[in-house]
């Protein structure tokens, strides 16, 4: 689909990115919790509440019937849960054990100038220079705002598996979206992962891999279950339809910027230079990408009755 200005998706584009960036603090109060069984408990829940969210939005339409999902679309939704949701949390997890959250960051922080210039050329079409201006400008203020980092080899390959990760869990959704709509794609998606968590889960902790949470850290996963990740996914793949996945990766900037900021409110700690800097830079770059000229996108997304990838500091998808 090609880029547009729809107010609409503007919006909820930035309103995905910055409910992701919120995961940092988070991450904090559930950082106990054994990794990868959480991860697994939290998509299962959002997927049972997509599909409830899903079913509801079918009725109030009107009888109809429900057509089942062709070869082509199982095995987009497969590679999406495995790659965009699943094999990114891995990366992710395993990448901080080799390297610095900040490296992970800074890695990730590509996406915005990568979907400027991949998501075009998917669909057969020049990519708009001045989005990839504004890419490179938000990625670098990305990079400023987590920090550069050092690291091993693996700490970098696996950093590089979380930004293709990253690219996936747009790219993937795109061809979905038209048919599917943005309820179905984010349930389907996070029902996949669910298994592939839970079974990463069993060989890092064993029988351990899920307990019964405190009182904190339930109220952390049921924030993460509705805002970050049904909230998140709901607004980011409805703004892909509306917006393209080449503007929209734009958004991807103030990730960093939200965390920041979450932190700043929590009480949890104060932005440096290198954050107000990093935030500075996004403003300008999104801005700049903003202000070319709209063409009407090539596909459009059925609107959903109501509206999830990782803080790119570390932590796990949303």
């Amino acid at each position: 689909m090609e880029q547009s200005t729809n107010p609409r998706g503007l919006v909820q584009a930035a309103a995905a990115m910055t409910l992701v960036g919120t995961l940092t603090a988070v991450s904090a109060v559930i950082a106990p919790y054994p990794v990868y069984g959480g991860q697994a408990v939290r998509y299962a829940v959002a997927a049972v509440i997509l599909l409830v969210v899903a079913r509801l939005s079918e009725r109030s339409r009107g009888p109809r019937t429900r057509r089942r999902l062709t070869l082509r679309e199982w095995a987009l939704v497969t590679a999406l849960a495995t790659t965009g949701l699943a094999g990114f949390n891995v990366c992710i997890v395993e990448g901080t054990r080799y390297t610095t959250p900040a490296m992970i960051g800074t890695v990730v922080g590509a996406v915005p100038v990568l979907l400027a210039v991949v998501a075009p050329l998917l669909e057969r079409r020049r990519p708009a220079p001045r989005l990839v201006v504004a890419a490179v400008i938000v990625a670098l203020g990305a990079a400023a705002a987590n920090g550069l980092g050092g690291g091993s080899v693996p700490g970098l390959l696996l950093a590089l598996g979380a930004l293709a990760g990253e690219m996936a869990f747009s790219l993937l959704a795109v061809p979905l979206l038209p048919t599917l709509g943005p309820i179905r794609v984010s349930a389907y998606s996070a029902a996949v992962a669910t298994p592939m968590l839970l079974g990463a889960g069993l060989l890092v902790d064993g029988t351990s891999v899920v307990r019964v949470p405190t009182v904190g850290e339930l109220a952390g996963f049921a924030y993460l279950v509705v805002v970050v990740t049904v909230g998140a996914f709901l607004l980011w793949y409805d703004a892909l339809g509306r917006i393209g996945a080449d503007r929209a990766g734009l958004f991807a900037g103030l990730i960093p910027v939200s965390a920041a900021v979450t932190t700043m409110v929590l009480g949890l700690g104060t932005p440096g230079p290198a954050e107000l800097t990093g935030a500075l830079l996004v403003g300008c770059g999104v801005a700049a990408g903003l202000g070319g000229p709209a063409r009407r996108p090539a596909t459009t997304v059925p609107a959903p009755t109501a509206q999830e990838r990782v803080d790119v500091a570390g932590a796990p998808r949303p």
